[in-house]
């Protein structure tokens, strides 16, 4: 009888078979979807930003102060530059062409000036020279300067003839008159000591201003202001008494109580003298081609390494835009090649990386910012770029892999090597010291870990630095040792900073560091507590399945802190409704009796999704949450699909079919290999408690079969378990459970007495 369908031949069906495509293929197919484009963006966009930070577009500047030089540097552009020693020569001189500033306090000649009349007063009250007062006329009696005088002869004199001119004039208007016009010129220009000090090399002249008013000065000379200097006091009283006795009288006394009135001013003198450098222009030297610059064998100092930027500077100003264009465009290609080695190696072994594009952008974004803070902390004298190369390599191997973080700090010290320009001495010690660091990064259970990871890499540090510079062929000074000592020391304050930023490098990279799980571990979690009071039982069997599963995973290498901690909350759902579950369950009092299979199956089945709403409220990590939302993954609950099944059998004219997918859990399957090994250890160690005799024989055949039972089912295609691996679980679950339910020694029954 004719089908309708036309039969193919042998060749035909050949033919029609399609070979999968090669590995190139799929590469090629991988290039056009439009979210490797996006990342291959990302990428280029880093590598832009990089060259950017780098100043990629200009050859670096290799020289550092103390480094000796293997060969002499010898100018290669011209260029100026300003000579310090000579500008400051040339300020300095500046500096002492200012004239000094004074400010006046007239009120100190006018006390002056009403002390002499009361002295006078006393002189003209004496009858004779004998009664005048010794400590008065003391004031009054001449100076000598060396030459022999008759001083009580001249002493008289003096008395006679002031008081032969002060006859007429008993009430001392007239005197008083002549002393004011004398002492009138100091009170606006003040007067100073005879000892006044050198005023400095701006000629004979200061700046003087009346006291609290420093924006009306004047320009005076220093012979008008000086006591006892050309025309000065002496003159004027001189001009103003007939007598020159009696003026020469008054200027000894009034010689022996001056107090100057004008008082150097330093604040308003500095700022003069700043002005005036300020106003002095640099001293420029012009340096031609073939002038040494920084001399062979001798360490470079700051002022070499001044020179040196300055020439270097110069010739970047020369450099054609072609060359800075080529020059840019190869360290980006190269960038880009870096990018590409890492991406090869992340598709394979760090996936999460890969298809993730804001963990893509927040480990390309600390890497510029490595770069850039590295490239300013390596600048005279600090010279730390290990800092900052040191912190990203250990947060990239504390959120991923150390094969992750060895791969990408290698870029970053790639990258900082081409900016620095320092050879491969920096390169090697930026690979050498973190790679120390990264290497010990294994399992973090306690925040001291982190400072001995710092003290061993310092201790790798200081030797490697001195070995580094005998390589680069330098001698063994005292730079040397100095450097070393702070690389040793950048290093060890490094692993203090990352132990601090610890807990910020957890939430920024959703990780769990075993101190973050061994502080989720702790019983006294306020999650833990609910589930001990509302459902001890499902408490108990989750302490069980943690230990035993912590067992297991450390069997394959997996992370078992993580499992064992997952376990304890993997069932706090059940605590919403504890006693639908056989563990929290009386015998007598059952309560699906009174449920339909599909009823029973939601209730059982919502403790999934009580369970991940309640760690999210209590903000549990989502690891912890992709515990509670994987460990059934997609199985069967098989005692009430087994229910239904058999109320269909029984009732088959009802006209509802059993439909599988309303039976099994939401899912998803275990992601993970931690998340694999608690499916099976939940389901064997539930199942264990209904053996009635569990000899080794029975538990054993008990896990291999549940085992079998969830491999068939798929439920363990997405965890990357490897059958080896599988059965390893099996092994170590068999044994926990052995040692759980090991026989004991039966004891004869106790007699009453």
């Amino acid at each position: 009888m004719a089908t309708g369908v036309q039969r193919r031949t042998r060749w035909e069906r050949v033919a029609a078979l399609e070979l999968s495509p090669s590995r190139w293929e799929q590469a090629w197919a991988r290039v056009h979807r439009g979210d490797f484009l996006l990342r291959a963006g990302l990428c280029l966009a880093t590598a832009v930003v990089l060259c950017v930070v780098i100043r990629g577009w200009c050859p670096p500047f290799g020289f550092r102060a103390g480094q000796v030089l293997s060969r002499e540097v010898v100018v290669r552009h011209p260029f100026e530059a300003v000579d310090p020693a000579r500008t400051e020569a040339a300020r300095e001189a500046a500096r002492r062409q200012v004239r000094l500033v004074y400010q006046h306090n007239p009120r100190a000649l006018e006390q002056l000036a009403a002390s002499l009349e009361m002295a006078v007063r006393e002189v003209l009250t004496a009858e004779n020279w004998s009664a005048v007062p010794p400590q008065v006329w003391a004031d009054f009696a001449p100076q000598t300067d060396g030459s022999p005088v008759d001083f009580e002869e001249e002493s008289k004199q003096r008395f006679h003839k002031l008081k032969q001119l002060l006859a007429e004039d008993p009430e001392l208007a007239e005197f008083r008159k002549s002393v004011a016009d004398a002492l009138a010129p100091f009170r606006e220009r003040g007067l100073l000591a005879k000892q006044a000090p050198r005023l400095g090399q701006a000629g004979d002249e200061i700046e003087v201003y009346p006291v609290g008013r420093p924006d009306q000065r004047r320009i005076v000379k220093v012979a008008d202001v000086v006591l006892g200097s050309g025309a000065s006091l002496r003159s004027a009283l001189r001009r103003e008494f007939e007598s020159a006795e009696v003026a020469d009288c008054l200027y000894d006394w009034l010689d022996r109580r001056f107090r100057p009135s004008l008082q150097r001013d330093d604040e308003e003198t500095k700022k003069a003298m700043d002005q005036a450098a300020r106003a002095v222009g640099d001293e420029v030297v012009t340096y031609t081609v073939g002038e040494v610059l920084a001399p062979e064998g001798e360490p470079l100092k700051s002022e070499h390494i001044r020179l040196l930027r300055l020439e270097y500077e110069a010739a970047m100003a020369v450099r054609p835009w072609t060359q800075r264009l080529g020059r840019a465009l190869a360290v980006i290609a190269l960038i880009c090649a870096l990018f590409g080695l890492g991406a090869a190696y992340a598709v394979y072994r760090e996936p999460r990386l890969t298809f993730s594009l804001g963990r893509l952008t927040a480990v390309l974004a600390l890497l510029v910012a490595t770069v850039a803070l590295a490239r300013w902390a390596a600048s005279d004298p600090w010279r730390a770029e290990l800092v900052p190369v040191l912190l990203f390599g250990q947060t990239i191997a504390i959120g991923y892999r150390r094969e992750m973080a060895l791969m990408l700090t290698a870029i970053a010290s790639l990258i900082l090597a081409m900016a620095l320009g320092h050879g491969l001495a920096v390169l090697l010690l930026l690979l050498g010291v973190s790679t120390t660091a990264i290497v010990q990064l294994g399992r973090i259970r306690n925040r001291s870990k982190l400072i001995y990871v710092g003290l061993i890499a310092g201790l790798v540090a200081f030797p490697l630095t001195v070995v580094l510079a005998v390589l680069d062929n330098q001698p063994l000074n005292q730079a040397v040792w100095i450097t070393a000592l702070c690389n040793m020391l950048w290093t060890w304050g490094a692993g203090f900073l990352i132990t601090g930023l610890l807990p910020f490098i957890e939430k920024a990279f959703g990780v769990l560091t075993d101190i973050s799980l061994l502080e989720l571990g702790d019983v006294s979690h306020p999650l833990l507590q609910q589930l001990v009071q509302r459902a001890p039982a499902t408490y108990n069997h989750s302490i069980t399945v943690g230990s035993i599963a912590e067992a297991a995973a450390e069997a394959i290498g997996a992370r078992g802190l993580l499992v064992r901690v997952g376990a304890y909350y993997h069932d706090v759902g059940k605590m919403l409704k504890p006693t639908y579950f056989v563990e929290n369950q009386s015998p007598a009092n059952n309560r699906h009796d009174g449920l339909v299979p599909t009823m029973s199956t939601l209730v059982i089945i919502a403790h999934i999704k009580d369970g991940a709403d309640l760690a999210r409220q209590h903000g549990l990590p989502q690891q912890i949450i992709d515990f509670i939302e994987q460990h059934h993954g997609t199985t069967l609950v098989e005692y009430f699909y087994g229910r239904a099944h058999e109320q269909h059998q029984a009732d088959p004219n009802n006209g509802i079919s059993v439909d599988e997918s309303l039976y099994r859990y939401p899912g998803p399957k275990p992601q993970t290999k931690e998340a694999g090994v608690l499916m099976l250890v939940d389901s064997v160690e539930s199942a264990s408690r209904s053996l009635v005799d569990p000899t080794p024989a029975r538990i054993a055949n008990l896990v291999r079969t549940i085992a079998e039972r969830k491999l068939d089912d798929g439920q363990f295609d997405e965890s990357g378990l490897t059958l080896r691996e599988l059965r390893t679980i099996e092994e170590s679950v068999t044994k926990s459970l052995i040692a759980m339910y090991h026989g004991r020694v039966k004891y004869p029954d106790q007699k009453t007495a």
